[in-house]
């Protein structure tokens, strides 16, 4: 890619909104096996990108190759935040320098309590929020704060995972599928928690099988379909077009 052009991925706006985020013909694989076929989309500083598609489109492999997770191996393309070329990080240092994955599984490592998986996020610099500050977003975590963080149930795991996040410095939010094995009165309550993160203008990509609801929080949305962009505008356009979503989301 000629420096002309990456310029142009890095400086691109709308409006008077400059590109936060931008990733440029990403092409990962596991193996031999190619899953992200060129996948390129901007991503706005406080905004929330609902990146969609069926089962196997490769959205949760999109998520891993921005966190530059050694699976799937990234071997063509870049990745841009905040001016900084994460294509050429590994996995240590693009967390080092704000980006942050909320994988499905939570990850919440067992033998500690909730409070001290928070202070294990908080070893290193740069550091973010406060404990205090994440009990203040999450009050039911800091009733729980001496209890085993994989004791919790699911809705306070992913909230757990979250906070655990938000103590780093970070500048891009990655969620996978958040909702996951939730009941409806606990997702209510994590999109409750996730408007909160949205005004607070932390820029966040979420993968979510529940695309009603994670339209209804972003603001745009991409659509992938076997690694490959065929969607990108507005989460309302999306919302509004049936056929558009009988194609690719089956809603």
């Amino acid at each position: 890619m000629t420096t002309q052009a990456t310029d142009a991925v890095r400086t691109q706006s709308v409006g008077n909104s400059p590109v936060y985020f931008s990733c440029h013909d990403l092409q990962a694989y596991y193996g031999e096996s190619f899953i992200v076929q060129g996948v390129s989309f901007n991503v706005h500083e406080g905004e929330i990108l609902a990146l969609l598609g069926r089962n196997g489109a490769g959205k949760t492999s999109t998520l891993r190759t921005i966190a530059r997770c050694d699976d799937p191996e990234l071997r063509h393309g870049e990745i841009w935040l905040d001016h900084q070329a994460v294509h050429e990080m590994k996995t240590f240092e693009a967390a080092q320098n704000g980006i942050a994955l909320v994988p499905e599984d939570r990850c919440i490592i067992p033998g500690l309590t909730v409070e001290e998986n928070l202070q294990l996020a908080q070893i290193e610099e740069p550091k973010g929020w406060s404990i205090d500050r994440v009990f203040e977003l999450f009050p039911r975590l800091k009733e729980r704060r001496n209890q085993e963080g994989v004791t919790l149930s699911g809705g306070e795991q992913q909230m757990l995972a979250v906070g655990r996040a938000l103590c780093r410095d970070i500048k891009l939010l990655l969620l996978d599928e958040p909702y996951e094995g939730l009941a409806p009165v606990i997702v209510q309550e994590i999109e409750k928690t996730l408007r909160e993160i949205k005004e607070l203008g932390i820029t966040t990509i979420i993968v979510e099988q529940n695309a009603v609801a994670a339209l209804k929080l972003a603001d745009r949305a991409v659509i992938l379909d076997t690694g490959t962009v065929v969607f990108d505008g507005s989460a309302e356009e999306v919302l509004n077009d049936e056929a558009l979503r009988n194609s690719y989301l089956a809603i």
